[in-house]
């Protein structure tokens, strides 16, 4: 293969691809790459891609073959593939493929018994090789699940996606043969306008993201994860696959203000009329043909030790279809109720699958594969997101101060920092001096964030705060009427407050950067003009480490961070400098 500079990918032998997105084929290298790597860092010219076990299984699980990945990369690549990269793909895509979950088991030599009546239904494992059937039976995770039947192992249905897990774990993927359940019947379309009499269509890689998780209605098929930007549209996605599969569906999300967003969009875009949709949160506990829950209902229980009484609502009708909104933030017993829903679609969506408990292979193997992802900045630079620049402002510990500092543990070492009272005097200047900005202030800890609300003349919404009052204020912010809000982590969660133009974030939890995409994600609705996203962070603090940490996420999907240090009322270097 012949070296061509004009080409846009460099292939290394680490399994990486950079794509130089100044090349003249940049866009079509993206385009060929997707199917079987992972974008894992965007910034201004390198994008950074990663081949992995798990994107080329999901690339032989959509009829990719080792010979059509080394053709993409042979095609768009600037210097010789490395060689052997293939054969490594080969022996890893093989493996898709050789263990098989069947709705019934092949024909045996001499026919299995009729289950008994009360038996729970099942499903059948099976792999060609003897030695595969033997590592599966000694594996002590998947013993609980399986019972050896002829060539291979019977399991009960609801253990499906437990077993999918724990085969993945050991670098087996399932070739999930299982059929899917069609659900109850939905007709639901997109409306051509919308309640107001505007048009309304879906945006370009709105649909594609619905068309990519539906596929071609065969195995392996109709479910995975989107992965968009706050700000892009997401529940548009999620409404126009409902329209491509259109059955009952069961919307889960982060909170109630969140199922009011989804229910007013559904009427806003969709043919749905009201009695269609219900909700089921701690306030109304209704089912319809499509249902929004919040996560926090689900996984509520009367006892640490009992059972979750609200699962039923998986039961309660002939669902179809599984959304699950802000995927990255599902809890642990609801990873446990989805691995029993594989015969349900379910799509997942998230700005990022960042988990700070590394627990991205749950969201992989029980809700699906990353079928769409799309750079941050792309859909900056065609003005789908505002852009925002962002800022960080350090400032100095008060000297009463450094000596608690000094000798405190590490946890109050970081809330001494985040509550510097320093930082309320800066969030009031740039409050003043943002005077057209619609703002969000936003923080950890409730004291500070009282403090600053009476600072601000602002309301303040935290985790206390009563549903009906907290749309109460989001609906003065949209109206005009509040400027700006005080708010905690609720802000992480689905919120839509489509004039936010600025947030300034004051404290946040031990360098999430999944907490950071969100808040940043607050203030990224188009609004023909730029968004400011500022960080206060306390100098030469265990703040500044974690801060760091928090950037990290950022910096991989193109954002810059502007530094500035702050003292008296002035600030010191980065690009925009000046008082505050």
């Amino acid at each position: 293969m012949a070296i061509d500079p004009a080409n846009p990918l460099i292939v290394q032998s680490d399994r990486t691809l950079l794509l130089d997105v100044h090349a003249p084929r940049a866009e079509d290298a993206r385009a060929a790459i997707m199917p079987f790597a992972e974008l894992e860092k965007s910034p201004e010219h390198i994008h950074t891609y990663r081949i992995s076990a798990l994107s080329l299984w999901n690339a032989a699980s959509a009829g990719f073959s080792p010979r059509d990945i080394l053709s993409a990369l042979e095609n768009y690549s600037r210097y010789p593939v490395p060689p052997g990269i293939a054969e490594g793909f080969s022996d890893t895509m093989a493996r898709y493929g050789k263990i098989r979950l069947l709705a019934e088991p092949p024909l045996l030599a001499e026919p299995e018994p009729e289950p008994e009546p009360d038996q729970p239904e099942t499903l059948f494992l099976t792999a060609a090789d003897e030695a595969i059937l033997a590592e599966i039976g000694a594996a002590r995770s998947l013993q609980k699940y399986l019972e050896r039947a002829g060539k291979g192992f019977r399991l009960r249905l609801t253990d499906r996606g437990s077993v999918k897990r724990e085969l993945i774990k050991l670098g087996w993927p399932v070739k999930d043969e299982a059929p899917l359940i069609d659900g109850e019947p939905l007709e639901i379309a997109l409306r051509e306008e919308n309640s107001l009499g505007r048009p309304f269509a879906p945006r370009d890689y709105q649909v594609e993201a619905a068309r990519t998780v539906l596929g071609d209605g065969g195995p392996g098929t109709g479910y995975g994860v989107v992965v968009l930007p706050c700000g892009s549209g997401k529940t548009v996605v999620g409404m126009t696959f409902m329209t491509l599969i259109r059955t009952n569906t069961l919307i889960l999300t982060t909170n109630v203000a969140a199922v009011h967003q989804w229910i007013e969009e559904l009427l806003d875009k969709t043919s749905l009329a009201p009695e269609d949709i219900a909700e089921y949160t701690g306030d109304s506990k209704a089912v319809a043909p499509v249902t929004i829950a919040t996560y926090q209902i689900l996984t509520w229980r009367p006892r640490k030790e009992g059972d979750f009484p609200h699962f039923k609502l998986f039961r309660e009708r002939p669902w179809g279809l599984i959304i699950y909104d802000e995927v990255h933030l599902l809890p642990a017993p609801v990873f446990r109720v989805t691995a029993e829903l594989q015969a349900v679609r379910r799509l997942g969506l998230t700005a990022t699958l960042v988990r700070e408990d590394g627990a991205e292979d749950a969201v992989f193997s029980l809700v699906g594969p990353k079928r769409y992802d799309v750079p941050w900045k792309d859909l900056e630079h065609k003005g789908w997101i505002a852009e925002a620049l962002c800022i960080e402002i350090r400032l100095d510990l008060p000297e009463k101060l450094r000596i608690p500092y000094a000798v405190a543990s590490p946890r109050e070492k970081y809330r001494i920092a985040s509550e510097n009272p320093l930082k309320e005097t800066i969030a009031a200047q740039l409050v003043e001096n943002h005077g057209e900005d619609h703002i969000l202030v936003i923080g950890q800890y409730i004291s500070q964030l009282e403090s600053l609300a009476r600072l601000l003349k602002s309301p303040l919404i935290t985790g206390k705060t009563p549903n009906a009052e907290r749309e109460r204020i989001y609906r003065a912010f949209k109206q005009g009427e509040v400027r700006v809000i005080v708010v905690s982590k609720v802000a992480n969660f689905a919120i839509d407050l489509p004039d936010a133009s600025m947030a300034i974030q004051v404290s946040g939890s031990f360098g999430s950067r999944q907490e950071e995409a969100q808040r940043l994600g607050r203030i990224l609705r188009p609004k023909g003009r730029n968004s400011y996203f500022y960080t206060l962070v306390s100098r030469e603090t265990l703040e500044e480490d974690f801060a760091a940490n928090r950037q990290k996420f950022l910096a991989e999907q193109g954002y810059k961070y502007s530094l500035q240090h702050w003292s008296g009322g002035v600030l010191a270097g980065g690009t925009t400098g000046g008082k505050i």
